[in-house]
């Protein structure tokens, strides 16, 4: 448990920042008023997320490695910390779904049927729900955390001289 510590305490902020996104995109209406924009500007999320990976990558190179992390043990740790992440993933979905904005499907509901993304309302329903969005964000987590942990530790690992 104490070679993870690390890993778990980025997961847990990881997760934490995750919901104050979502709350910060309640709180701007893209999950009602301007719901339109949410298709785009929800994808600034990757903003933060890499910042955190990369903080976490060097927090484990700096406490754990002393300063001195090849490139395999990097992308180890962020793995773990990509799959911690995507198995709390489900939980911060939940949250969100039914704590935070529990109107955001109804609302994407009628938008996308509104918009002709979708032709009827049953269509749209088998999209936007919480189970649907919970196997994304599972998937997503883990395939964006190893995506960005491969390509950070090319900057981050120690360099042999």
């Amino acid at each position: 448990m104490n070679r993870i510590k690390i890993e778990i305490k980025w997961a847990v902020i990881f997760s934490a920042m995750v919901l104050l996104w979502m709350l910060l995109e309640k709180w701007s209406g893209l999950h009602g008023k301007y719901i339109d924009y949410h298709l785009y500007l929800t994808n600034l999320f990757a903003i933060p997320a890499i910042i955190i990976m990369v903080w976490a990558l060097k927090d484990k190179k700096r406490r754990y490695y002393s300063g001195q992390m090849n490139y395999k043990q990097g992308l180890i740790s962020g793995i773990i910390i990509s799959v911690l992440i995507a198995l709390i993933s489900p939980l911060t979905q939940w949250i969100t779904t039914y704590g935070i904005t529990p109107e955001f499907f109804p609302n994407v509901i009628k938008r996308s049927v509104e918009l002709n993304y979708f032709e009827s309302t049953v269509e749209a329903e088998a999209n936007f729900n919480f189970a649907n969005y919970a196997k994304q964000g599972l998937i997503g987590a883990l395939v964006m955390g190893i995506v960005t942990t491969a390509t950070a530790m090319i900057f981050i690992r120690s360099k042999n001289k």
